[in-house]
């Protein structure tokens, strides 16, 4: 029977429907129509792998079920029409219609999806986010054809960057339908339903008719984020969200205004949709609890719901909810018996102890055998208390301290099911001393639903310089969007309120790769010179720079309508003698002070103005809330709770080893070098360090030994503190002075290659004399001079050819940037014979700039650390890390194989081989890997540093441990590294260096691997691609296939072991570089078969639109990556140029050459022309990373 809803005004709802249903793959069957030669696209991605030290790579699916390929092209106009049709797009940028759309093919497709069942279809095709025609064709044909959901990637965002935008599309597709009937299901249970409003994941609210799949991923943590906006922030300190679930912790900062991303990844697939900013990390109340090798280690495995932690009574694993019950935080009693098989029964303390005393033995049993005091159940519960807190702590130091906001200036507001027991203890970790707790607040995301905006967005893709040229093209879009987003809210929100319209323009400077999404007040009428101003402020304060002589360009123009919520709430009547508030219960509970007696409090028995001193607890029916020692508890007006906390944190001085502190600082030294990375991240200009994330940041002890380091990319691991120690013996201690700043990239001092700067600064502690610590990164320069763009020249034969070299060189000297000496340097290589000067020196000094700024940000935060707990404590538990790290290293030393000599030789395409034995003492847990044997120094460019060989050797011995380590000096200390002098793996100061990096380090993994028969052979390379002029450059890394190992298949189209770039997406190669993309897909049969089968190759092929120098530097075009236990070998990869007439030239593994324009008759058959001894006409095809399989 229906309900009658003539009493209920609105229902304002959030749901996870559509987040679940991504997580367990359960959405709508669907099916995927792309532009031809782009069918693998979505299935590559950027071709990042998620974690980079699992040899078994494991990527969410794809979640379409069929993909057809469409007849189809746009391609940007470059000033030559040749015959073909010209058209405007939606911004007016000119395009050139290089194929119209095959509507019979596209009839026959839909055909076949219908015969299949499916109902749901995505269009993607190339720069339809400004030139949407032939989607939309489709769109009529699918409709035509009895399609239900057709989601065009151009209507649900249109944004440039086919990849997310497409994977966006995808989301949509794939999940609106269940959407749809989810809201079916639910408005059929009313005879006439009341208005119905959906959060999304923007923290507005929308009419049900236009809640959409994509936009509802962050439905129910949206609401947190409003409800924190609403009740917290008073308007003066800026508030931290704290959402402690079952599974994971949300965190949001809010001050004043939304902040929203562009951009983020939900269950492995990007989504491009405009959401709030939420950080999420998997520490929950589920979360498991294991003891490693002298560590505590939170997470990030779950117990989940079903069986959920050891008290549930299902047979679950102890975590962070059982250490909670055993301190007396939780009290059975208050909770309702739902518990066990029958759902009957209380929360199973007894059995929670009894678990925790075995853990307890296990942990005490490690530790006293090494002369170290044992815990007690209580001690070791409280332990792991402390570094689940650490680990929620780390992304709210990622919103604050690496933004440049101080964290201790927050209130932070705790809400979720488990946030109440932690929050004083988290705001203390931080040195916030102000928490506040909804009344609401085991439901402010509930209640921050009913307290939001309704909202309507409208948004276009732009693309325009932000002048007086552009001002009445970009004003009339702002108006014309206005109104339409007006019109959404009109039609189909009632309620009363004023609607406020914000207009934003994604805004980024010329020949960077950093939008930003800018507000500014504005009307019909004005200039734009408010939003230049917000962007240039917002810019300087978040990189400390700005690029005045650069061109600002909109590249997405957006409106926001805004009709104001109208709800009101009510406050607490005040305390008065009659309304006492008095504990119903004591009971004991166990803190850093020990047990003490705690009192228990109702919180609807609290009125506005009583206050209670901790320790106590206080309970309602949806959660508990923990007000530690030393913290004052007060009911405030509007019948939330404020906890001051008095006094600060006092940090036990011990230097002496403890498995706790040993968990927390290995926590917050990764931290630090996380957060050095952001700031390089954002500070930086050049596609290689913000977009590529071709950067490394990492601390150094006093001596230069690695202490963390943050890899992004694997073959800068531990090969930074050769480089340190470096400057450390070169300069002396003496000469390395408060304000300076090294900067190395010579093989000789530690390099790994010419374009890799590492930059080094010490840093000092109160009045000592010497550095106590060092920090450090090292980022990939677009270009430092030499022979070709890119600095990476194939043909290189000595070092002075590759460009521009330091050994050491202090760019800050006592404080004062070296500017023209730094100049002089980069134009050096222009001395040398038939090699160029630096190209684009203010690139090269503003990306300098950015890891000079990221090493600041990592003194503060070192600085910050020993003040926090004393330098002795820090620099002693610095040493513990590197302790810890050498004892795992060696424990899967002695039980990696049976055998203790193992060998392997694999080789490069020129025939020289890569030797190593690896001879293995079982008792004592260490390693010889000697290299003896191994090919002598090369005529070419792939000698390799040794710094290198160390990197390569450090990240395989990471990948066989299997799991997580602290990755520092400790991990070598086991490891003996044996190289010949004199040969590739050790080259003279004046060899060339540059495929050593790139080319090199991953043969090197490959003999580690074989070595130890643990994974068959990759694609062996990293297939370097340079391109550009004396104006331009162009650098990229293409991936290939992953080898199979016991067990699993080896990832399709995916970067291998030491490197991890992304590739630039077509949209915006296309958009900013003279070639045109005419195919990226998998090279179907490149993998050898075998049990297990290795990951396909890549086929890339490019064409060129203007006279340009090209370098390919690749490996495994003559030898083919190896198999394992009789497995089949992968393809060799291919090099080619394609002439008019269609004949085949293979260039080989490395080649420079000129490329002009195509002169025949049809240029755009024919872009590529390649200058051989004889003139040909040709495209260049690209066939890559070729790959292994095994059985």
């Amino acid at each position: 029977m229906r309900k009658d809803a003539h009493q209920i005004a609105w229902i304002r709802m959030g749901t996870t429907v559509a987040t679940n249903a991504l997580l367990e793959r359960k959405g709508e069957r669907m099916a995927l129509l792309i532009t031809k030669g782009f069918r693998d696209l979505l299935y590559i991605g950027n071709q990042t792998r998620p974690d980079i030290f699992a040899l078994d790579i494991r990527m969410p699916d794809v979640l379409y079920e069929e993909v057809y390929e469409v007849d189809e092209r746009v391609i940007i106009y470059d000033g030559i029409e040749n015959g073909k049709e010209v058209r405007s797009g939606t911004n007016g940028k000119k395009m050139i219609i290089e194929r119209s759309l095959d509507m019979n093919g596209v009839r026959e497709s839909l055909s076949l999806i219908r015969k299949k069942g499916i109902d749901a279809v995505v269009v993607l095709f190339l720069h339809s986010h400004i030139f949407p025609v032939h989607e939309l064709e489709v769109g009529k044909l699918a409709e035509e054809a009895g399609i239900t959901h057709i989601s065009l990637s151009h209507q649900i965002i249109p944004m440039i960057k086919a990849v997310p935008r497409g994977l966006t599309a995808c989301v949509d597709g794939y999940l609106t339908p269940k959407i749809k009937d989810y809201i079916a299901g639910f408005t059929s249970a009313f005879s006439s339903p009341p208005p119905v409003q959906f959060m999304q994941s923007d923290g507005g609210l929308c009419d049900v008719s236009r809640f959409i799949g994509s936009r509802a991923i962050l439905s129910g943590p949206a609401g947190g984020v409003v409800g924190v906006a609403r009740t917290a922030f008073d308007g003066r300190i800026p508030a931290i969200g704290f959402d402690m679930g079952g599974t994971s912790t949300d965190v949001c900062r809010f001050a004043g205004t939304f902040e929203h991303v562009m951009q983020s990844t939900t269950a492995g697939v990007i989504i491009q949709i405009p959401q709030l900013e939420i950080k999420t990390v998997a520490a929950g109340g589920g979360s498991r609890l294991f003891f490693n090798e002298g560590r505590f280690v939170v997470g990030p495995e779950s117990a989940g719901a079903h069986p959920g932690p050891a008290c549930y009574r299902k047979g679950g694993p102890l975590a962070i909810t059982d250490a909670n019950l055993v301190l007396g935080r939780i009290k059975p009693e208050l909770f309702p018996n739902i518990f066990g098989e029958t759902a009957d029964l209380p929360l199973d303390k007894d059995g929670v102890v009894i678990a925790m005393e075995k853990l307890t033995a296990e942990i005490n049993e490690y530790e006293v055998a090494r002369g170290n005091d044992p815990l007690t159940v209580e001690q070791v519960a409280l332990g792991f208390l402390r570094v689940a807190n650490e680990e929620m702590c780390r992304p709210i130091r990622a919103l604050t301290q690496a933004k440049g906001y101080d964290t201790k200036a927050h209130v932070l507001c705790c809400f979720g099911g488990a946030g109440g027991q932690h929050a004083c203890a988290v705001a203390r970790a931080l040195g916030i001393e102000e928490v506040l707790v909804h009344r609401f607040s085991g439901v402010l995301s509930a209640y921050g639903i009913a307290l939001a905006d309704s909202v309507a967005e409208a948004q276009e893709s732009s693309g325009l310089t932000v002048n007086d040229d552009n001002l009445i093209d970009i004003s009339t879009r702002l108006v014309a969007l206005s109104k339409s987003a007006r019109e959404k809210l009109t039609v189909n929100e009632n309620e009363e309120g004023r609607i406020d319209i914000e207009h934003f323009l994604h805004l980024r400077y010329a020949r960077t790769d950093c939008a930003m999404m800018i507000s500014a007040e504005w009307k019909e009428g004005d200039s734009l010179d408010a939003f230049i101003h917000s962007f240039t402020t917002a810019y300087e304060r978040l990189f400390g720079f700005t690029l005045p002589d650069r061109d600002v360009i909109a590249d997405d123009v957006r409106v926001r309508a805004v009709q104001r919520s109208t709800v009101v709430t009510s406050d607490l009547p005040p305390a008065t003698g009659r309304h006492k508030c008095l504990p119903f219960k004591k009971e004991r509970c166990y803190f850093d002070e020990g047990s003490l007696e705690t009192d228990l409090y109702h919180i609807e028995e609290m009125f506005a103005g009583h206050t209670i001193e901790g320790p106590a607890i206080l309970v309602d029916k949806n959660s508990t809330l923990l007000v530690e020692p030393n913290c004052l508890a007060t009911a405030l007006v509007d019948g939330n709770i404020k906890i001051v906390l008095k006094g600060k944190s006092t940090e036990e001085s011990s230097t002496k080893v403890d498995p706790i502190r040993l968990s927390i600082f290995s926590n917050r030294f990764m931290s630090l070098a996380e957060q050095m990375g952001q700031v390089l991240q954002r500070t930086s200009i050049s596609t290689n360090i913000k977009e590529r994330l071709d950067f490394s940041c990492a601390i150094f002890g006093p001596t230069g030994g690695l202490v963390a380091n943050a890899p992004h990319i694997p073959v800068h691991l531990g090969g930074m503190q050769y480089a340190v120690k470096f400057q450390i013996e070169y300069l002396g201690l003496d000469g390395i002075k408060r304000g300076d700043v090294i900067v190395s990239n010579h093989p000789m001092a530690g390099g790994s290659h010419l374009p890799d700067f590492t930059v080094i600064t010490p840093v000092f502690f109160q009045s000592k004399p010497h550095p106590v610590f060092f920090v450090a990164n090292r980022g990939h320069h677009a270009d430092i001079g030499g022979l070709v763009p890119g600095s990476l020249p194939p043909n290189a034969t000595h070092i002075e050819q590759e460009g521009a070299a330091f050994i050491s060189f202090k760019v800050v000297d006592q404080g004062v940037f070296q500017e023209e000496t730094l100049i002089d340097q980069l134009k050096a290589p222009g001395k040398v014979k038939d090699c160029s000067p630096t190209r684009n020196i203010p690139d090269v000094i503003a990306d300098l700039k950015a890891q000079i700024a990221a090493n600041k940000k990592g003194i503060e935060l070192v600085v910050d650390l020993m003040e926090e707990y004393g330098e002795e404590v820090v620099v002693a538990y610095m040493q513990h890390i590197m302790k810890a790290a050498e004892e795992s290293v060696a424990a899967e030393t002695r039980i990696r194989t049976g055998s203790t000599v193992l060998k392997s030789i694999d080789r490069l395409d020129d025939g020289t081989p890569i030797v190593l034995t690896v001879s293995i003492d079982e008792k004592e847990g260490s390693a010889i890997f000697d290299f003896t044997g191994t090919g002598a120094e090369c005529l070419n460019c792939c000698n390799t540093p040794r710094a290198v060989t160390m990197s390569a050797v450090i990240y395989c011995i990471r990948c066989l441990v299997g799991r997580e380590i602290p990755l520092n000096e400790g991990c070598l200390v086991p490891i003996q590294i044996v190289i010949p002098p004199h040969s590739i793996l050790s080259p003279s100061e004046t060899a060339a260096v540059g495929g050593g990096n790139i080319q090199t380090s991953q043969r090197l993994c490959d003999v580690v691997f074989k070595a130890f028969g643990a994974v068959s052979g990759g694609q062996g390379d990293m297939n370097n691609v340079m391109f550009g002029d004396e104006t331009m450059g162009y650098y990229e890394t293409i991936g290939g296939g992953a080898g199979a190992g016991k067990g699993f298949n080896g990832r399709s189209g995916v970067h291998v072991h030491m490197t991890n770039t992304a590739i630039t997406d077509p949209e915006i190669l296309e958009d900013r570089y003279p070639v045109i993309l005419r195919e990226f897909s998998l090279r179907e049969g490149s993998g050898g078969r075998g049990k297990w089968n290795g990951g396909e190759g890549l086929v890339r092929k490019i064409q060129f639109r203007k006279p340009l120098s090209l370098s390919l530097l690749t490996e495994r075009r003559s030898l083919a990556p190896y198999a394992l236990e009789g497995g089949e070998e992968g393809g060799r990869g291919r090099n080619h140029l394609i002439r008019a007439n269609g004949t085949v030239i293979n260039v080989g593994s490395k080649c420079t050459v000129n490329v002009a324009r195509g002169k025949s008759m049809n240029p755009f058959r024919t872009l590529l022309n390649f200058l051989l001894p004889e003139e040909v006409d040709t495209v260049g095809k690209i066939e890559m990373g070729i790959v292994w399989k095994c059985r």
